[in-house]
């Protein structure tokens, strides 16, 4: 799994557990809805000043976002062994 597909993975999660559209995530974090999407789905990678637009909006510090990302990479690297 690449760090992108890794970073949508947990920015969709955080973003369905504050029960939030991708319209509202974007609105609030000052991005364009489409690159949410492409973020999400590990399309685009986000820059350092996107994470820490879109980390507040979701209620996590910027190290609490890249730790779950770190998370989900090291689980899918287990179970592809």
């Amino acid at each position: 799994m690449e760090p992108e597909v890794a970073f949508g993975i947990v920015l969709r999660e955080l973003r369905k557990q504050r029960e939030l559209s991708q319209e509202v995530l974007a609105h609030e974090s000052g991005l364009e809805r489409n690159y949410i999407s492409l973020l999400e789905l590990g399309r685009n990678s986000a820059s350092i000043k996107t994470l820490f637009k879109l980390a507040p909006v979701l209620g996590v510090s910027v190290s609490e976002f890249m730790v779950q990302v770190e998370t989900t990479l090291t689980r899918a690297k287990k179970s592809a062994h």
